[in-house]
């Protein structure tokens, strides 16, 4: 089933949705999360997963793959751990064939190789080889989450490309999506009018360039 405003972020680049969410005063910016390619591009509502350090006996780092709806991100806050992966080559060859729109990690993922050989968008602030089994447990499914500093809700739109990921809060992605859309025209009315010979100075004082991303009060 189509998502329109999911199909109206992924038109949009993320530095563009940053100035929206700067502009709305939301603090969606999933810093130091970065693409393991810099070509990898996606779009799709959250499903999220919390970890925890392991319990004794260990929990497990979770069988849910399967339960994510068509489309979806694969949002994981693993507390921003480099030493304990949560995200490695089956779950990447799973999620790929089930056709999930990529994953999200605040924390480490590995067997890196395969997500570039299959084109399968990941994002995550680390990658390492070392496993989280019986390093951490899986403490929570669909619930809010921390991702680069940034609160993600289950079904938050999450957009992702070479400059990283934001997220869009579902009960204000109208509102950001309409003012990213409406910087994304002003942008484009610039590079025209430059095109055609303006002064760059001049273009951006007369369309107001300056205000695109400032606070409304």
């Amino acid at each position: 089933m189509s998502d329109a405003n999911v199909e109206r972020a992924s038109k949009l680049d993320t530095a563009t949705l940053s100035d929206a969410l700067d502009k709305l005063g939301i603090a969606g910016q999933c810093l130091d999360i970065k693409p393991l390619d810099h070509r990898f591009r996606m779009a799709g509502r959250a499903f999220t997963l919390q970890y925890a350090p392991a319990g004794k006996p260990a929990g497990t780092v979770g069988d849910y793959i399967d339960d994510a709806p068509d489309g979806a991100v694969i949002a994981l806050d693993n507390g921003g751990r480099a030493n304990a992966t949560v995200w490695g080559d089956i779950l990447t060859f799973v999620a790929h064939k089930r056709g999930l729109a990529g994953t999200v990690i605040d924390g480490a993922c590995r067997d890196t190789h395969l997500a570039l050989d299959l084109n399968y968008p990941i994002y995550s602030r680390s990658y390492s080889m070392r496993t989280g089994k019986d390093r951490v447990q899986l403490e929570a499914t669909q619930t809010p989450i921390t991702i680069g500093e940034a609160r993600v809700a289950p079904g938050d739109i999450l957009r992702g490309d070479s400059d990283g990921v934001v997220a869009i809060p579902r009960e204000h992605e109208e509102a950001v999506l309409a003012t990213a859309e409406a910087i994304e025209k002003a942008e484009n009315e610039i590079r025209a009018a430059v095109a055609k010979g303006e002064r760059l100075t001049d273009v951006r004082r007369r369309l107001q360039y300056h205000l695109l991303q400032r606070k409304e009060d």
